[in-house]
């Protein structure tokens, strides 16, 4: 009986615990370790009513190990398909950042355990605030829940998902990065090549001390006004890693 209730809670606790290690808001640095796995624990406990009795191999027999290693690889993969949209924007807020010249204005960025400039971490912040608002944290858990019915725990588990399309998503990272950064990067192109013409012209100018405060105005400004604009490809990448996330594991499924 007791090694039924410990198997029945170990294989959804490691893909609750794979899934808050690399999903955005959860993985955050700034949450202790203890904190972490309290709340997997919480929401385990919450899941198991709902779940069949699992199959009942050793731990650390092959079909244990293998099943404990499902658990990982789908957790995880339901992480990464949002953890995508912030790698996304960090990309987006690290070009404008590097362009706008204040590429030396880096932070250590907790989420990422690195260093991060000030734009990168704006925009961070700006995007956790739109997840939380659409209450992106709980769409999250849900899928997580829901994935145990598309995924039972079964030594099968996770042979349906389609790793190419998790491999075109991450992709986005690319794609959604140049998009976002895409007005601003114009826009200071365009005045580096008019401080250029101007060098030119009055080569007596000073253009180090000149050129540095009116790129990084141009930025700002243009940041300004392209902020509200931003935030509808924001919202629609982030719908797209839903849909992303819900169809793990869903055979013959089509990617957004």
């Amino acid at each position: 009986m007791l090694q039924t209730w410990v198997i029945g809670l170990l294989w959804p606790l490691t893909r609750v615990l794979a899934m808050i290690s690399v999903a955005p808001i959860f993985s955050h640095g700034a949450i202790p370790n203890m904190v972490k796995l309290g709340l997997g624990l919480v929401i385990t406990l919450a899941i198991m009513p709902m779940l069949p009795t699992p199959p009942m191999f050793d731990i650390l027999s092959f079909q244990g190990l293998l099943i404990l290693a499902q658990q990982i690889l789908i957790g995880s993969a339901i992480g990464f398909s949002m953890r995508i949209i912030f790698s996304a924007v960090e990309m987006a807020g690290q070009m404008i950042g590097t362009t706008m010249g204040l590429g030396f204005a880096t932070f250590f960025d907790p989420q990422s355990q690195g260093q991060s400039n000030a734009i990168s971490q704006f925009l961070l912040l700006l995007t956790m605030l739109i997840f939380l608002s659409i209450d992106g944290h709980l769409i999250v858990i849900t899928a997580l829940a829901h994935s145990f019915i598309t995924m039972p725990i079964t030594t099968s588990a996770g042979m349906g998902m389609d790793f190419m399309k998790m491999a075109m998503w991450g992709g986005k990272i690319f794609s959604a990065g140049l998009l976002l950064s895409l007005p601003a990067v114009a826009a200071l192109l365009i005045g580096n090549m008019a401080l250029g013409i101007l060098t030119r012209t009055a080569p007596q100018l000073n253009i180090f001390g000149i050129g540095f405060p009116i790129t990084i105005s141009i930025g700002f400004i243009v940041l300004a006004l392209t902020l509200p604009a931003m935030l509808q490809p924001i919202q629609q990448i982030m719908q797209e890693g839903i849909v992303t996330m819900n169809l793990i594991g869903v055979p013959n499924s089509t990617p957004p």
